[in-house]
């Protein structure tokens, strides 16, 4: 018999409706293949339910992951939506139109409700057991019901390891960019993490400083932590790249507060009066997220912005690999990351990145040009400068998933599975 990887399905189950992932929605996913596909484990699929774990059926879910792929990469046939080609057309134009792309599905609560609601389903698909399989770990890449111990201390009662990704610590550090109430629920992450985790993955040396610190002021001992970046998808930058008359810059991520976006859109509302008819545009793809209402105001009543700003979500990997591909650059502005995925993809896909001045990005993003986050002189006049003057393409060799699987399995999973053939 083979040794028992339980993978925790509860991030996934909760995405199977949505047209298009997060930055850790595409982790769990990777993480999910990869256990899927491993040759030497078997991976069983778990979720929490009310703190204890309930198996979820292996087959259904298979076939949930490999649906997943398909449409987040845009391979069922909704390579363009009607708002998408609207876009694509907009931004083709000649003139600067009069109005602004709006995505009108992207509203935050809405979709959350909605979500929610057709994920009751998917719980029909796990049962609650007596007994766990005598599995060697337990993996965590979502962050999903750390905030509760019970799940985490019935592991390590069972003597399953549990192997947790660390994403960020941002509502820790930033609480001011999150939902009132996040950051004691992500201390409470954080805090059972540290004591239950066996062995921890941090998606940059940025992340794993910032968890040594939290341990520091909990008083708590950190766990083995091994830094591993995140892959980026292969078949990103292999479609075609959208041609226009005019160029555009694109940012990628969820709208909200620490994107620092109503500081990006007041700094294009400058770019307006100086550049007048020469000014780019500026495609904001993703969806709305917490503490948006900034960034909505200046899109909604700002003048200088009609015509120049535009907002679409839920793009397949497809049509958003064509848009980046096709800008004259990608923006990352952010006042915090962890690790800053689109802006990993945007330096993997060959193609020029302005970002922001902070740790991870000069960890991880090393052709960009960055920018301190704040200095809005400096942002205004690198984009006059990248508009007028196409910047050349850089070379990069991005982080893949390979690589970072090779060092989970060789650095944790391997020695654990070896402690349970010795045992």
């Amino acid at each position: 018999m083979r040794p028992i990887v339980l993978f925790d399905a509860s991030r996934l189950l909760s995405r199977t409706e949505r047209a298009a992932p997060t930055g850790i929605d595409r982790v769990c996913l990777a993480y999910a293949e990869w256990l899927i596909a491993h040759p030497d484990y078997d991976m069983v699929p778990v979720r929490g339910r009310k703190g204890q774990p309930a198996l979820v059926n292996v087959e259904w879910f298979e076939r949930k992951v490999a649906k997943l792929r398909k449409r987040w990469e845009g391979q069922s046939g909704t390579h363009l939506r009607a708002v998408d080609k609207k876009l694509f057309s907009t931004l083709a134009a000649e003139v600067r139109p009069e109005a602004s792309i709006r995505d009108e599905n992207a509203h935050f609560e809405d979709k959350r409700k909605v979500v929610k609601s057709r994920t009751v389903r998917q719980f029909f698909r796990s049962r609650r057991v007596e007994a766990l399989p005598k599995a060697f770990a337990y993996v965590n890449v979502g962050h999903t019901g750390l905030d509760d111990p019970e799940l985490l201390a019935t592991m390590s009662e069972a003597h399953i390891a549990p192997i947790i990704l660390v994403h960020d610590l941002i509502p820790v550090t930033h609480p001011e960019y999150c939902r009132p109430g996040d950051g004691d629920k992500h201390k409470r992450r954080m805090r059972h993490t540290l004591r239950y985790g066996a062995h921890l993955i941090a998606n940059s040396q940025y992340t794993a400083d910032q968890l040594d610190l939290f341990a520091t002021s909990q008083g708590m001992v950190r766990a083995p932590t091994t830094v591993a970046h995140l892959g980026v998808e292969p078949h990103l930058g292999k479609g075609e790249p959208l041609k226009t008359k005019r160029p555009y810059f694109v940012y990628v991520g969820t709208l909200e507060a620490r994107k620092n976006l109503a500081f990006l859109l007041t700094v294009w509302r400058r770019l307006e009066e100086r550049m007048g008819d020469e000014t780019p545009s500026l495609v904001l793809a993703g969806r709305l997220g917490w503490e948006n209402e900034n960034a909505l105001d200046h899109l909604e009543r700002s003048p200088n912005l009609q015509g120049l700003v535009h907002q679409v979500s839920d793009l397949s990997d497809l049509a958003l690999s064509s848009l980046m591909q096709g800008a004259r650059a990608v923006i990352a502005p952010s006042s915090v990351e962890g690790f800053d995925l689109p802006a990993v993809e945007a330096c993997a896909m060959g193609l020029p990145l302005l970002a922001s001045d902070i740790p991870p990005h000069r960890e991880l993003t090393l052709t960009a040009r960055l920018i301190d986050p704040v200095d809005g002189l400096g942002w205004i006049e690198a984009l006059e400068d990248w508009t007028r003057v196409p910047p050349s393409k850089p070379h990069f060799s991005p982080p893949c998933w390979s690589d970072h699987f090779k060092i989970v399995e060789q650095e944790i999973l391997s020695p654990l599975a070896g402690k349970l053939r010795g045992s």
